[in-house]
Parts: C-alpha cells; sequence; structure tokens
C-alpha cells in the first residue's frame, strides 16, 4: 500500500475524480443497463444481441454527452452572456 502513494500523489486529482466518475458510470451502465437486458432473454444467441444493442445505446450516450460538451465549451461566450 505504501509503494502505491508516491505513484497516486503524482496523479493530479482531476485525473483521479474523472476516472472515479468513468467507473461508477460503467458500473450503472452495467447495473441499469446491461444486466436487464441480459436477463430478459434465455438464448445464447439473444443474450449475445441483447449485449450488443445495450452496447449502442452506451455508445449513443457518450456521444450526447460529447456532443453537449463540445457545445458547451464553443458556445461558452455566448453562454455567460447571457447569464
Amino acid at each position: 500500500m505504501h509503494a502505491l502513494m508516491p505513484v497516486l500523489a503524482k496523479i493530479a486529482p482531476e485525473y483521479l475524480l474523472f476516472g472515479a466518475a468513468g467507473v461508477v458510470s460503467l458500473l450503472a451502465f452495467a447495473a441499469l443497463i446491461l444486466m436487464p437486458a441480459i436477463g430478459s432473454y434465455g438464448r445464447g444467441w439473444e443474450k449475445a444481441t441483447a449485449a450488443v444493442l445495450s452496447v449502442f445505446v452506451l455508445a449513443a450516450l457518450v456521444l450526447v454527452g460529447v456532443a453537449a460538451g463540445v457545445a458547451i465549451v464553443y458556445f461558452w461566450d455566448d453562454i455567460t452572456k447571457l447569464i
């Protein structure tokens, strides 16, 4: 445990927080979207198809988040003028 402390001390806190948020998001995706989709079917190919489609849902959610972030960064001056 003591050997990890110098390594973790060199990492900026923002990266640790973003990494933790990513892990929590992936766990929430697995628990709330992936597992119910897989559990709804009995055959192996149906479960595999549900998993693939769930990954498409994850990709769509990530793309919407990235697009919203890019839009906020791009239009930040206009947003601050409105506020």
